[in-house]
């Protein structure tokens, strides 16, 4: 659906004519479960986004719909809850809570929300849907807030409104894309710098279509686990206030003193902040050999070490890894389902889609969905209701 498309739609429910903003989904190529630890990830955006059309209302409520689920939410702005009740409207009112707590006061509001990301693939439709919610919701009063600002907002909404304990990768990489680029992002400073992507290469993202959710136990686990790592290593290391501030030869120096999982989940974290630092200078100079033997590594340590990949993942990276074109892939996201990432030649990309669909549906039994695309410029207004 074109903007335009979803402005009439609007305008057929609410009777006013909105304006529209969107936010992408984001893709990962290297630097995982690392953000949250202070550390370095190196993500970009991609052409699937989220599109929010909104008007003002002249009562207290914001009203919700969604052109994927039937519900509508209606929400009293004098009457917002503290949490999220775990539906899709969520992400929507979590971000009206937080505007509200930083200072900006809402107003009565119609929404409409168009989501293209696939949700639960780890292509960040959370994010996507938190970002364009933020630019929407804040036109209302005129707020202005600088596109990081936005994205600590966001990223606030997930951990205290939503209960998902995420990092700041997704809604900063949602905010601050830029078409042919990957973001080298320290997410302690939020100091960035863009890392061109060959022109020869295209991001072939293979959904396994077993889903993941981030609310859920597993992954808040492992974020206690490397709060605990890092706990036991201020005995040694007082300054330590992160995984990001131990080096790997810290970290085995005192491997026997660390319990096995919590010294594994450190490992990954340890070594995957080199594999960003490592990967933007070979990426930046166009070695994509160097670059995807990296993305490998990244995907055995994610599946060894913090036991987030799944028999499906597996699958779909080990076939990659045989057809013509590949240059290097992994795991993305979260874990626990959701998509793969690769880097393949262009001459070779729908081939490559081609050909991992039919070989991961024989393995598996499972039809994926396979994404051919480019990285994509971040969030925006689109004033016109027009693409």
């Amino acid at each position: 659906m074109t903007s335009a498309e979803l402005a009439q739609h609007f305008e057929d429910l609410f009777g006013a004519q909105p304006r529209i903003f969107r936010a992408p989904g984001r893709v990962n190529l290297l630097g995982e479960h690392t953000d949250y630890n202070d550390g370095f990830v190196m993500p970009c955006a991609i052409g699937f986004s989220t599109r929010i059309a909104i008007s003002p209302r002249q009562d207290r409520k914001l009203v919700v719909r969604s052109e994927e689920f039937s519900e509508q939410f209606e929400i009293a702005l004098d009457n917002f809850p503290d949490r999220g009740k775990g539906v899709w409207s969520d992400y929507v009112l979590g971000i009206a809570v937080m505007l509200q707590r930083s200072g900006h006061p809402m107003s009565g509001a119609s929404l409409l929300v168009r989501g293209e990301v696939p949700i639960g693939a780890g292509l960040s439709s959370s994010a996507a849907i938190e970002v364009a919610s933020a630019l929407a919701l804040m036109s209302l009063n005129r707020a202005q807030l600088p596109l990081p600002d936005v994205a600590r907002m966001c990223q606030r909404a997930e951990n205290q409104f939503i209960g998902a304990r995420v990092g700041i990768m997704d809604q900063f990489v949602s905010c601050l894309g830029k078409a042919g680029h990957a973001l080298l992002l320290d997410c302690r400073s939020l100091e960035y710098k863009l890392i061109p992507i060959p022109q020869g290469v295209r991001l072939v993202i293979c959904n396994t279509m077993v889903k993941h959710d981030h609310a859920s136990g597993a992954y808040n686990r492992r974020r206690e686990e490397c709060d605990e790592g890092v706990k036991i290593l201020t005995q040694w290391y007082p300054d330590t206030r992160a995984l990001r501030d131990v080096s790997l030869e810290q970290l085995e120096q005192h491997a026997s003193e660390i319990p096995p999982t919590v010294y594994k989940r450190c490992l990954h974290v340890v070594s995957e902040n080199q594999r960003v630092l490592e990967g933007a200078r070979y990426l930046g100079n166009g070695n994509l050999t160097q670059f995807g033997d990296l993305m490998r590594e990244s995907h055995r340590s994610l599946r060894d070490l913090f036991e987030v990949s799944c028999p499906e993942l597996d699958t779909m990276a080990e076939i990659a890894e045989s057809l013509e074109g590949y240059c290097g892939g992994r795991m993305t996201g979260g874990g626990f389902g959701g998509c793969t990432v690769n880097l393949v030649k262009f001459a070779e990309a729908q081939k490559f889609g081609r050909d991992i669909s039919q070989r991961y549906k024989a393995a598996t039994g499972i039809i994926p969905a396979i994404y051919v695309c480019s990285a994509a410029n971040g969030a925006s207004a689109d004033l016109n209701g027009l693409d």
